[in-house]
């Protein structure tokens, strides 16, 4: 059993990575060399002693995503990765799901709030998908202003968006609505 991402990382990273294996915290530094925007790993702690299961990620720009379920970093270096390689898709489809659920329960421009930047914009891109849809499938059955009515809706949800713009946001908020915004 290989981890692929070796391939991509140099031959430098790759012996340092190798070499530390069994110690997750020396291998955290290579993290943003094997994985699209995972810089560290929470690890948990048993009476002071930092053990080698993960419960969360950062990304490189500070956004925290809890794992739904541990990952167990023990083992070969090439295993764990993929282990954590699975977990890192798997928490995406688990807050992911999660969002898409919620995404009637509240405005739009507060539920963004409520979920890390990658889940918000690719459940906005779903729920403008199936709003779309529906538009779509009104028009169909005579009702000549269902595009419009979701236009209009879609300008208000962009002022909303807008407006939360103008407050004081985190710069991770901010480019998180940005983002959606264009």
């Amino acid at each position: 059993l290989a981890f692929l991402r070796f391939y991509f990382v140099s031959a430098a990273d790759l012996l340092d990575i190798l070499s530390n294996g069994n110690e997750p915290e020396k291998v955290m530094r290579h993290l943003t060399k094997l994985f699209d925007s995972m810089s560290k790993l929470k690890l948990t702690e048993e009476r002071g002693v930092t053990t080698k299961i993960a419960t969360a990620m950062w990304a490189k720009d500070g956004e925290f995503m809890q794992f739904p379920s541990s990952c167990d970093l023990n083992g070969q270096v090439e295993v764990w990765l993929n282990r954590l390689l699975e977990k890192q898709c798997e928490t995406v489809r688990h807050h992911l799901t999660e969002a898409v659920a919620a995404y009637e329960d509240k405005a739009r421009d507060q539920w963004i709030m409520d979920f890390p930047a990658q889940v918000a914009l690719t459940g906005s891109q779903i729920w403008w998908t199936v709003e779309v849809c529906a538009a779509f499938a009104k028009l169909e059955e005579g009702y000549e202003n269902a595009l419009k009515d979701y236009f209009r809706k879609q300008v208000a949800q962009l002022n909303a968006l807008i407006v939360h713009l103008l407050g004081d946001l985190s710069p991770g908020d901010r480019q998180k609505i940005m983002t959606i915004c264009t």
